[in-house]
């Protein structure tokens, strides 16, 4: 059996038997990457042979040679296990059970199986229990502080569950799914240490709960830690390192283990919407926008990672796009975090921030932990001027994803606004920690040094040098840099820089004031040092803007004619 079979085999078992035990996220993750697996050419039409591998809109331009992969795909180590209880036909409780599961009727499915004692009874009790236990708490959040506020209430199931759990655990009377929901309560009740080996037995007896694998990356917040987990090699395996690669920013790394993953799964929605968002953190906008376009032809009524897709389209000022993004997902299904989110990009851009702001609420209403809400909402909170409100929303973001650099340098703008250059330092430093690839991060650390409170002009330049080094698509460093060093008295370094972004300008064809003023500063130079030939360059340059350099041009040109054998050139009539 080849490794496609092996995959394909593997996947229409595990769909079954995470659809019986109603893990219904991870039985959905399973049947995308199933259908993702190449089919026969001959059943498939050419319109469905989409993201070929090869395809330029969609491959990398680059390849990691020094990513450790696990064996080729589909080359299992660990058998797909056929459990005890998926020999039998499930009894009449566990079914009646799981009806009133799937009705959300928790507490009367855990009561039903109150008295089966094998394991995949015992397991949706167990489930089922812990979902009412969650599903108490948010109706006491909400009852408490409202649907945005903060509470303390606790899921109050977590005791006794984590008793009975490691009492099965103990006695060898657990399955893989159960240690999964061992592992869940156990970082609930924060033991993140005894979590993360409950779910590396999980993972390693039973690889193809995608869930088990999202619980284990969420207790992973560095790369030794990731490194310390001692895993089987099995193609699930590259799955987990590539989304775990791109929480901890190895956006790179990532980029290859999905790349890898294409060899098999080379018709995935999931992995394609994988790499459009490292590629979204790369800002690699325009490929992102050519694979979400794709995504959303070959799957019209998707709205998950839309959202991102959106903010690539706001970035990029596409408002027709935006417009029509907006609402596609608003007729698909309006209220999903991700439509809101959209809707509320799209009234951001218009310059309707309250309105804005009011989609955020709701995205917010349907999931207190959307974090692109927070961060989003924050950034329209900025824009009304209303800092408070904007500082709350920030700090609510870090607090469900302390490692989010948006809110951190959102936090940043937020104190700059309010004239407290020392804070939002601070809280800039906390961002480019965390995305040290972002050039707009530097530069708004740099712009914090040149405060006239801070005035620590040296580190405002080596800001700015990063920043020039990160791709600094708005233009912004090399100009500053230029203006430092002159200030700074400088004019070799500041020549160096002007002549840097007067190349940039012209292979941009960028036209402006900063042209203008490099054009000046290197005409002055160039005839400080007797370089006249080169002086003579920029002052012709000048010489086609209007303004007081157009002036100061023409009295450098015969300036230079009269105090030297410069060649003699009739500076009157030139144009006016």
């Amino acid at each position: 059996m080849n490794s496609k079979e092996t995959c394909r085999s593997e996947l229409r078992i595990a769909l079954r038997q995470l659809s019986d035990r109603c893990l219904y996220s991870a039985s959905k993750w399973a049947g995308e990457q199933l259908v993702g697996i190449e089919q026969d050419p001959a059943k498939f039409t050419p319109t469905n042979t989409r993201f070929q591998r090869g395809s330029s809109s969609i491959r990398r331009r680059f390849r990691t040679n020094d990513i450790t992969s696990t064996p080729v795909t589909g080359m299992s180590y660990v058998s797909t296990p056929v459990l005890e209880e998926d020999e039998v036909i499930d009894g009449d409780f566990y079914l009646l059970a799981k009806s009133y599961f799937d009705c959300r009727e928790y507490k009367r499915a855990a009561h039903v199986l109150r008295d089966q004692n094998a394991k995949k009874s015992v397991f949706l009790r167990c489930y089922a229990l812990y979902l009412a236990g969650e599903k108490r708490k948010e109706e006491e959040m909400i009852e408490l502080e409202g649907p945005l506020g903060k509470s303390d209430a606790v899921n109050r199931e977590l005791v006794s569950l984590e008793r009975e759990l490691s009492t099965l655990r103990k006695n060898g009377t657990i399955d893989p799914f159960g240690l999964y929901l061992y592992g869940l309560v156990l970082k609930n009740r924060g033991n993140q240490n005894l979590a993360r080996a409950v779910l590396v037995e999980s993972v390693n007896s039973y690889p193809w709960n995608w869930n088990a694998w999202t619980e284990l990356q969420s207790l992973c917040t560095t790369i030794e830690m990731l490194n310390s987990l001692n895993l089987s090699n099995h193609w699930m395996k590259d799955f987990f390192l590539a989304s775990a690669y791109q929480e901890l920013r190895m956006h790179n790394e990532s980029l290859a283990k999905y790349e890898y993953l294409q060899g098999t799964f080379s018709f995935s929605n999931y992995i394609q919407a994988q790499i459009a968002k490292a590629q979204y953190c790369l800002r690699e906008f325009d490929q992102v926008e050519v694979i979400f376009e794709e995504l959303l032809r070959n799957d019209p009524y998707r709205v998950e990672d839309m959202d991102m897709y959106s903010n690539v389209l706001y970035a990029k000022e596409c408002f027709s796009a935006l417009s029509y993004l907006a609402h596609r997902v608003f007729m698909t299904d309006k209220y999903r975090p991700e439509s809101c989110c959209i809707i509320g990009n799209y009234y951001s851009l218009k310059g309707q921030h309250e309105k804005s702001v009011m989609y955020f609420r709701r995205a917010l209403k349907l999931d207190k932990k959307y974090l692109s809400a927070w961060t989003l909402m924050g950034h329209e909170y900025v824009e009304m001027k209303n800092t408070p409100a904007a500082v709350d929303a920030y700090r609510r973001a870090v607090d469900i994803n302390p490692c989010d650099y948006r809110a951190w340098y959102g936090l940043g703008q937020a104190y700059e606004m309010m004239g407290m250059p020392f804070y939002a330092l601070h809280y800039f430093k906390k961002s480019v920690f965390l995305q040290p690839s972002d050039s707009r991060l530097w530069i708004a650390m740099a712009q914090c040094y040149e405060t006239d409170q801070l005035h620590l002009l040296e580190d405002a330049i080596k800001c700015y040098r990063r920043a020039a080094n990160c791709n600094d698509k708005e233009a912004i460093a090399l100009h500053q840099l230029a203006k430092l060093h002159c200030e700074l008295g400088r004019p070799e370094e500041a020549a160096f820089y002007y002549k840097k972004d007067l190349e940039r300008m012209e292979d941009e064809e960028r036209e402006g004031p900063n042209m203008v003023e490099a054009l000046l500063f290197l005409a002055q130079h160039c005839r400080t040092h007797k370089r006249l030939e080169e002086a003579e360059v920029y002052c012709t340059r000048l010489l086609d803007y209007t303004g007081p350099e157009k002036e100061m041009a023409k009295n450098m040109l015969r300036g230079m004619r009269s105090e030297s054998s410069f060649p003699s050139m009739d500076v009157e009539h030139f144009p006016p």
